[in-house]
């Protein structure tokens, strides 16, 4: 019974890690690796608070309260 209780709070908490979601940097990192792997070049990548409509979402950071957004030039 207590390895249940344990192994219950440990998946609790891990849980509660990946609900957090990724940091932006790195995911940003994650994003610009593989654009510049497909050869895509003149992009800018930018994080913004949820919602700011400030071009294509290529991305969803710090448990969706930010977004990494998209814009050639």
């Amino acid at each position: 019974m207590k390895k249940l209780l344990l192994a219950m709070g440990l998946m609790a908490l891990a849980g509660g890690a990946m609900a957090a979601g990724k940091p932006c940097e790195e995911l940003k990192a994650e994003i610009a690796a593989k654009l510049d792997a497909k050869g895509v070049t003149g992009y800018k990548l930018e994080i913004v608070d949820k919602g700011d409509p400030a071009g294509k979402v290529v991305g969803s950071c710090e448990g969706g309260t930010k977004e990494i957004v998209y814009r050639r030039g």
